[in-house]
């Protein structure tokens, strides 16, 4: 080993590496570099500075030589790796990205690390590719081929746009006792039993259950959610008919909202979410009482997410439903319990999304009106 390297430190220096080893966080390979440097000023040979830091001797030449050659700096410093080369090249690294957003091949639903790998191999004159080499490339180029996402693409018209605003509008007003604004939808449920009994937690050891179980059927729930005030409620039947949503409609008027002048009700394009659906369960005097309290905001269709409730609904399942319930009778209690605990503590869903940022982030999907068209027309 060459020993023509001699460590000597000033004061300023001793006190910097002492502070850095005395608190902080650093990385371990510094905090080493600082002890072979503070040994070495002390006079330690490098053999005794290697086993008593837990480095190779080779790592105390290093770090001494940097010293004298360079600064304290560039001592404590890492020294910049090489590393291999890329075993792509840019030409293949875009065949890799072409093949990952093509079809797969036939039989074969998805493209994965081994295929691409595999394909890549054929398609260039490399012997052999790892799935590591396929996965870092991609992961570069942002793309996991084998996931998809799944969405509904609307068709933004007049309507669409008309149904959203109006929505959007009413969430923007001011709260109403007189004039509620309440979202409604439907939910099903299935129940679901256990075929064994499960095993409680114990301190060291999760809750355990069998993967085996019993469907019991399912039942509807109907979702009520005040817009403006943390309320909600949750009613469970048999059915989603018209005649179930006219109870629904009744009640909403007669049991929750005895008092208003009128209830703005928002809800989807469902075939019983209608008028008539009242006049198919009720006399039409008694049909055409309800009716006069109740005033319909409809979503666009394929647009649920303008719904409140809907957000509501995720809570719900995710907070009360996530789980086997076996009976009518026990989802009943347990959604009571949820209810009941939702609304003491006052939660309500923060709306954020309003008619300016609708026509901001969907400007252009808005339709064009004719006016506009013809005179752009005119001008080309």
């Amino acid at each position: 080993m060459n020993v023509r390297y001699r460590v000597e430190l000033s004061q300023a220096e001793r006190g910097e590496l002492t502070a850095l080893l005395s608190g902080g966080k650093h990385a371990a390979r510094k905090l080493k570099r600082a002890q072979i440097l503070l040994a070495a000023d002390a006079g330690a040979g490098d053999e005794d500075i290697a086993i008593s830091v837990g480095v190779g001797g080779s790592t105390v030449y290093r770090t001494k030589r940097r010293f004298l050659v360079g600064n304290l700096e560039e001592a404590l410093s890492e020294e910049p790796r090489p590393g291999a080369s890329r075993k792509l090249s840019g030409k293949e690294e875009a065949l890799l990205i072409a093949t990952a957003c093509s079809n797969p091949p036939e039989g074969r639903a998805r493209w994965t690390l081994e295929l691409l790998a595999d394909e890549l191999v054929r398609l260039t004159e490399h012997d052999s590719i790892s799935r590591e080499t396929v996965r870092r490339r991609l992961t570069e180029n942002d793309l996991k081929p084998w996931r998809k996402d799944r969405w509904c693409i609307p068709h933004i018209d007049g309507e669409y746009v008309a149904r959203m605003e109006d929505v959007l509008d009413l969430y923007a007003q001011a709260p109403d006792p007189k004039r509620p604004v309440v979202c409604f939808d439907e939910s099903p449920t299935q129940l679901i039993g256990e075929v064994r009994q499960p095993i409680q937690a114990v301190p060291g050891q999760r809750e355990r259950y069998d993967c085996e179980y019993r469907r019991n059927g399912t039942v509807n729930m109907f979702i009520f959610l005040d817009a403006h005030r943390p309320w909600r409620k949750v009613k469970v039947t048999d059915r989603r008919t018209a005649e179930d949503f006219a109870i629904c409609m009744r009640e909403l008027s007669d049991v929750h909202f005895p008092e208003a002048d009128r209830i703005r009700v928002v809800l989807d394009n469902l075939s019983t979410h209608s008028s008539g659906a009242l006049y198919q369960a009720f006399p039409p005097c008694e049909a055409r009482r309800v009716l006069r309290r109740l005033e319909f905001h409809y979503v666009p269709k394929h647009a649920s997410w303008l719904s409140m409730v809907e957000i509501e609904i995720g809570v719900q399942r995710g907070q009360c439903l996530d789980r086997r319930i076996a009976t009518p009778e026990q989802l009943v209690s347990e959604i009571a319990a949820w209810e009941r605990q939702r609304n003491a503590t006052r939660a309500q869903v923060k709306w954020m999304f309003t008619t300016e940022k609708a026509r901001a982030k969907m400007g252009r999907a808005y339709p064009e009106p004719a006016s506009i068209k013809a005179h752009l027309t005119k001008e080309s």
